[in-house]
This record gives C-alpha cells, sequence and structure tokens, in this order.
C-alpha cells in the first residue's frame, strides 16, 4: 500500500472492519486527514465518526452557511462488494457485464472449463474453475459479498447452500429455481440439519418481479435486488451495506498513483453532501491532475468543468475550498443541465 492515508485506508479494510476516514478543516484553510479511532477523537469528531458508521454515508459537521470555527468530514468506507457468482451459464454471463459496470468487483466459478475460463468473462476480476464448495472455501466468503447462486441444477444448488451455511452471513444470498423446487431442497438441508431461518432469509425467486424473461433480462432483475439491498433496506433496522456514492477505484489511485500521474500535483474533489436529483451523491470523489487529466466523476457536465477550474486553483495554492453547486436556478437551465438539485463539495490538494 502506499505512505499516505488512502494507502491506510485501504490496509484497514483488509481486516473486514468499516473504516472511518476523518477529515479536519482548520479555520487557517489548512486540512488534516486520519482514520478515525474510538476513544481518542475530540468529542464532537467522536460523535460524527459514530453517526457516520452508523447510517453508512458520508457525514458532516460545522458547514452551515455563516458558521465559524472547525469542520470534520467523516466518510465511511467498507470492504469492496464483491459479487460472487456460482454457475457461468447465460444469465450468469449478462449479471457479471451489468455487476462489473455497476461496482461490484465479479467473481464467476463453475466447475467446466468450458463455462469458467477468463476469455467468457473478461469483466470479472476473478474466474474460478472448480468444484463450488471449494471455490467457497477458497474465497473466504464475508459480511460484504453479494452472493447469486445459478448453478446448471438443485444438486449443485444444495452443494453452494452447505457450504454457504459454514460462513459468515453474507450481504446478499440470492438463488435462481422454481418455487416448487426451491422448496424442496430448503425441506432438505433442513433435515440435515441447516437453520430455517437463515434458509428463508434466501431471496429466492431471485431477483425484483418485473416479468423477466430472457437471460439479459432476469440479470437486470436479479442485479436491481442487490442494488436495493446495498442501498435501500427493505425493513427499519436493517443492516445498510452502503449509503456513499464512493468509487473505490479512485481510492486505489490515491493511494497508488499510476506511474504517468505519480509525479504531477493533484486535487480531489469531494461532494459533501447533495439535495434533489444531482447525478452523483455524497462521497463521490474524482482526481484533478495540474496537466488537466481526471480520474473519476462527480457527475460530468459544466458542474463538474467549473469545478476543476477551483481545482486547478486549489493545486496552484494548496488552500481547500468548499463550493455550493446548484443545478436548480436559472444558470442551470440556462446551461441545458438535465439534473437539478443542489450539492456542496470540498476541494482539496492532494
Amino acid at each position: 500500500m502506499g505512505s499516505n492515508v488512502y494507502g491506510e485506508l485501504l490496509s484497514g479494510l483488509q481486516s473486514e472492519k468499516p473504516q472511518i476516514l476523518l477529515t479536519r478543516l482548520h479555520e487557517d484553510a489548512t486540512l488534516e486527514k486520519h482514520i478515525y479511532v474510538p476513544g481518542q477523537e475530540p468529542e464532537e469528531a467522536e460523535a460524527l465518526a459514530q453517526q457516520a458508521a452508523f447510517e453508512k454515508k458520508v457525514c458532516i459537521l460545522g458547514f452551515e452557511p455563516g458558521q465559524s470555527g472547525e469542520k470534520w468530514v467523516a466518510e465511511p468506507f467498507c470492504k469492496e462488494n464483491r459479487m460472487l457468482i456460482f454457475g457461468g451459464g447465460h444469465v450468469s454471463l449478462a449479471l457479471a457485464e451489468f455487476a462489473a459496470r455497476t461496482g461490484f468487483d465479479v467473481t464467476v466459478t463453475d466447475d467446466r472449463p468450458s463455462f469458467a475460463n477468463q476469455l467468457r468473462f473478461p469483466m470479472a476480476k476473478e474466474v474460478l474453475c472448480m468444484d463450488f464448495d471449494t471455490a467457497i472455501e477458497k474465497l473466504g466468503v464475508n459480511a460484504s459479498d453479494f452472493v447469486v447462486i445459478l448453478t446448471r441444477g438443485h444438486r449443485h444448488d444444495g452443494v453452494c447452500l452447505r457450504a454457504l451455511s459454514k460462513q459468515p452471513q453474507t450481504a446478499y444470498l440470492g438463488m435462481i429455481g422454481s418455487r416448487k423446487r426451491v422448496r424442496e431442497l430448503k425441506d432438505t438441508l433442513e433435515e440435515e440439519g441447516i437453520d430455517r431461518t437463515w434458509l428463508d432469509w434466501i431471496h429466492t425467486p431471485v431477483g425484483l418481479d418485473i416479468g423477466a424473461v430472457t437471460p439479459e433480462e432476469i440479470a437486470v432483475a436479479i442485479l436491481a435486488e442487490t442494488i436495493q439491498v446495498k442501498r435501500k433496506p427493505e425493513k427499519e433496522g436493517d443492516r445498510k451495506v452502503s449509503q456513499s456514492d464512493i468509487d473505490m477505484e479512485v481510492i486505489h489511485d490515491l493511494a497508488e498513483p499510476d506511474e504517468k500521474f505519480a509525479d504531477q500535483k493533484k486535487a480531489v474533489i469531494t461532494i459533501l453532501s447533495s439535495k434533489g436529483s444531482t447525478p452523483r451523491k455524497a462521497g463521490a470523489k474524482m482526481i484533478v491532475y495540474e496537466t488537466g487529466m481526471i480520474q473519476g466523476t462527480i457527475g460530468g457536465g459544466c458542474a463538474e468543468a467549473n469545478l476543476m477550474q477551483h481545482a486547478r486553483e486549489v493545486i496552484r495554492d494548496g488552500i481547500y475550498q468548499i463550493r455550493h453547486v446548484d443545478m436548480t436556478g436559472k444558470v442551470a437551465e440556462e446551461e441545458g443541465m438535465v439534473c437539478g438539485g443542489v450539492m456542496q463539495v470540498l476541494i482539496e490538494r492532494a
């Protein structure tokens, strides 16, 4: 990992424990960042970090108009969400592509070489050709994972469920299959001693009921359900996975810059808060380099272009800026902005 705070952040996430990145903005326009250490922070920062950890979203303090004094930002991070797909058929092929495009680290497993290879699944971070139970043990399934069982038969589904029942509960577990055959499989597994509450927690029939028929439509239904679990728990009190619009690739770029960018000065733009239909939400980041190159996005369009100008000022002067972006008024209409809403952003030199 890199020697900066983002490298420390990524290193901490390997322990499976969520991390909180605290930013303290001083009145003299300097700032400092560090990883939250429970019980060792100022009272206001302690409360803010705990709020961010509970709500799973960026929380800010001291940013009200006209308010003076220090400001704090607490950004929660959890281990990157993997989508573990068991089975390499047609639905899996579409789901792997769509899931990769929406920020999941995709792993596909099948025990048939013709279905489990990188040529078939170029979008997957990892493709495993092995028995399903062996793969589950190898992958070290954890609470941040989204698991989808799409094997070619319920015998293989049963193998997956038996192995998964011995692992920590995942963020999501869905399984394809008819209601009758799924019910029969669950009854069999319950007779074997697997907890019925856990079996009934499995999302099956898998995916949201949108009338999907084709493999691609079924994949969309499954992906929509996983995103719903990730962003919008069905019941009050259900565990939230993430409410922040974080692009972990940007965090990796900050921790371990590409060689061609390593010597360039740069600024980081972070959305602190948003209201209305802004294209990106709190937590989204982008890097602006002194040459004008960028990594990540906070939504594109005129608003992003304007903030990039301010980012160059921050690179030059080293003084952070807090900017208010209004995409609802007359100026927005004249510029042809398709989104509405307002957002508050922090621009800092990295």
